[in-house]
């Protein structure tokens, strides 16, 4: 598995923002995330996983970016998700291909932090 770039391609695109709250500290937070996130080595998708910036990033296919930033405050950890489109070219098209995706991501996102929920809070 390659290294994701930290830095987001050119006339990258945000498509979706989320955020919620947990109550438990980044390290933790992170940790559980990355272990339901990471990309199997085979699967050509490239990752980053930055503890000490509690941010993870996968970027695979042709527009699809993942990030997970997560923010520590003194009740416990803000966790933020972006979905973007990096289509360098054609970027309606990325969008439309990743029309099932981005109308998933809110109730995916929620079912994420219940889990995370139950197992950390």
């Amino acid at each position: 598995m390659r290294d994701a770039p930290r830095q987001r391609p050119a006339n990258a695109e945000l498509l979706v923002s989320l955020a919620g709250h947990i109550k438990a500290r980044p390290k933790a937070v992170f940790e559980a995330i990355d272990a339901r996130v990471r990309p199997a080595e085979t699967s050509g998708t490239l990752y980053a996983a930055d503890p000490f910036a509690f941010l993870i990033i996968a970027q695979g296919g042709w527009w699809y970016r993942g990030e997970y930033r997560i923010v520590p405050d003194e009740y416990g950890s803000n966790v933020e998700h972006y979905i973007l489109n990096v289509a360098q070219k054609a970027p309606l098209l990325g969008r439309l291909t990743g029309r099932s995706v981005l109308r998933d991501a809110p109730a995916e996102f929620e079912k994420l932090l219940r889990r995370l929920r139950a197992e950390l809070e």
